[in-house]
């Protein structure tokens, strides 16, 4: 430690949010460069190489064979495939100084899809699994939580190109089993979720979550099995209901009742139902939102949900993209006169508005698109908006009074809510994405006129998958789900070093041991990190060990009296005295021991 570069602190940095995120800039594995952007030290190199390793060694066993992309990527290919737009502020981009367009690359597809384009023309050739290492740049619009959300980052990505559906399904499997694998090995506690393939397309998606407290996914589990991320869970459509059961709509005064709350209140004081009170599950909600697309074009949607839900933003965002979501603003009501706050209803919306040629706002002479809950069904009667201040209409009814342009899941998840699949009561929890998987079938290949010949003779497009892994990632969950009060607490497979050796004290013979120990347990092929400063107390190098993390702390201090040294184990606090003649020995089976179990 008298040569390594290294500098502890004590104190938390101030940006800091997350234990993984102080305890890596504490123990000096990483340095801030910029927001979101880190630069990585000898030991943080270390714990990275050897995730690297993990997830090599079982892409090469899936059959994988590893490229490697440039960073910096000419703009043409995205424009083929529309995510130089797509991406919009979430891409870095950049000029040469002949004007060239270029970008740093969020992801590779089209850089896989042109490079067996180039290489490869037959059947004889598929099928094939090619990945890569490689460092990211997304422009998060908020980066936080250190290496958990960066603008910078490593991931693994892979690709498969087979000749039709089949194929693709069992190359998914194989990079599904290689992901289990990789997080078994290294650690991780995970759960495999359904998930939205969202802008990336394809036909089948899959999320590897690690459950934590600080993850920033909501993903729901039954008891029956089932498990999705929040924007891939599906509302259970109830059945129809008879319309001729349905009384007449009748529009009320229902002065004041900007709010549901303060509606249902209303409702049950001024206009009764016989048969039992009004609540909020009985009122449509109509949310005006604005939608801004990666050209930057502004446009409105009215949503309708039960008035006992919230909107989620993350629902919404994954089933409208490419475009961003946010609500509407003061600018965006003052052109569309028609929508009356807190008072809205589907008479100024949609089909409606188009069949009664409802007058829009000066700027925009269409319709405001109007989606709705998949719990809105044909014969559900509500209480909504009547597009008049102070005005509800009641008992309006799906399929007779008005319809919609379609459905939206849009509505918030619920812990209780029944699972599609009929499995139970969801529950809810949080976590943090490390891997995803996607059929992406043929988008990538057709937009880029990858084809090969077949058995046949005649021209084909392959189907692809895409695999990913955040390695960076990766190492902020290891560091997150090991450590104590104290430090971190590295599982041996990814330690910097697997033994921490120290001497304590100021006697030369202290130090002779402890420097004789250190290069025994190098020739047995342990990884040694060895503590000989000569000016610094005992507290401070007890301090740094624990901080550190290494698995096993060796001391060679006050024991050394009697011929023993103290042997530790971090995580669980254990210690043993060892004689000095056997520590090698004892340590060196310890250390296989654990990394074979």
């Amino acid at each position: 430690m008298t040569t390594l570069f290294l500098r502890t602190l004590r104190e938390d940095p101030a940006d800091a949010e997350v234990a993984s995120h102080r305890l890596l800039i504490r123990a000096g594995y990483i340095r801030r460069a910029a927001p979101g952007i880190y630069t990585w030290l000898p030991l943080g190199l270390k714990v990275l190489a050897k995730v690297e390793r993990v997830v090599r060694e079982e892409m090469d066993a899936a059959g994988g064979q590893e490229v490697h992309f440039p960073a910096l990527l000419p703009r043409e290919p995205y424009e083929v495939t529309g995510r130089w737009t797509e991406y919009g502020p979430n891409l870095f981009r950049l000029a040469d100084r002949k004007g060239g367009d270029y970008l740093l690359a969020p992801t590779h597809e089209e850089m896989f899809t042109l490079l067996v384009k180039d290489l490869y023309s037959s059947y004889k050739d598929l099928p094939l699994t090619i990945y890569q290492i490689q460092t990211k740049y997304r422009d998060e619009a908020r980066p936080r939580a250190g290496l958990l959300r960066g603008r910078e980052f490593i991931m693994k990505d892979s690709y498969s190109f087979d000749m039709d559906d089949e194929g693709l399904e069992r190359s998914y499997a194989l990079q599904r089993e290689a992901y289990v694998r990789i997080f078994d090995r290294l650690g991780i506690p995970f759960v495999v979720v359904q998930a939205q393939s969202g802008a990336m397309g394809g036909s089948k998606s899959e999320e590897f979550l690690a459950p934590t407290e600080v993850g920033e996914d909501t993903y729901v589990r039954s008891a029956g099995g089932y498990a999705a991320n929040v924007e891939a869970v599906t509302t259970p459509v109830p059945p129809a209901l008879e319309l001729a059961d349905a009384p007449a709509a009748h529009v009320e005064n229902t002065p004041d009742t900007p709010t549901i709350a303060s509606l249902v209140a209303v409702a049950n004081s001024a206009h009764p139902r016989p048969d039992r009170e009004w609540v909020a599950a009985d009122t449509l909600k109509n949310v005006v939102l604005a939608l801004t697309s990666p050209a930057g074009e502004r446009s409105l949607l009215v949503v309708g949900i039960p008035g006992n839900r919230e909107a989620d933003m993350t629902r919404l965002e994954a089933a409208l993209s490419p475009a961003t979501v946010e609500a509407a603003n003061e600018d965006d009501f003052k052109k569309h006169p028609e929508l009356i706050k807190g008072y809205i209803g589907p008479g100024a919306l949609g089909p409606q508005a188009r069949a009664a040629g409802v007058v829009r706002g000066a700027e925009d002479d269409t319709a405001i698109p109007y989606l709705v809950d998949p719990r809105v069904v044909v014969g559900t009667r509500w209480i909504t908006g009547a597009d008049a201040p102070g005005r509800h209409v009641f008992d309006l009814t799906m399929g007779r009074d008005f319809v919609a342009d379609g459905t939206i899941e849009a509505a918030e998840v619920r812990a209780g809510d029944e699972a599609p699949d009929g499995s139970g009561p969801l529950e809810l929890a949080r976590g943090v994405e490390i891997g995803h998987i996607f059929q992406l079938g043929r988008k990538y290949a057709a937009a880029l006129d990858l084809k090969v010949l077949d058995v046949n003779g005649k021209q084909v497009t392959p189907t692809m998958g895409s695999y990913g892994i955040g390695v960076t990632r990766a190492v902020a969950l290891l560091a997150e789900n090991n450590h104590d009060e104290l430090g971190l607490t590295w599982p041996i497979g990814v330690a910097p070093y697997h033994v921490h050796v120290m001497a304590t004290g100021k006697d030369e013979a202290v130090f002779a041991v402890a420097d004789e120990l250190a290069t025994g347990l190098e020739s047995a092929g342990i990884e040694v990190l060895y503590d000989d400063r000569p000016k610094v107390s005992p507290g401070v190098k007890f301090k740094d060990s624990e901080l550190l993390g290494a698995p096993y702390i060796l001391v060679v201090g006050r024991g050394l009296e009697n011929g023993t040294v103290e042997f530790k184990n971090r995580a669980t606090g254990d210690s043993v005295e060892i004689p000095v003649g056997e520590v090698v020995a004892v340590v060196a089976t310890a250390v296989r021991e654990a990394l074979a179990g």
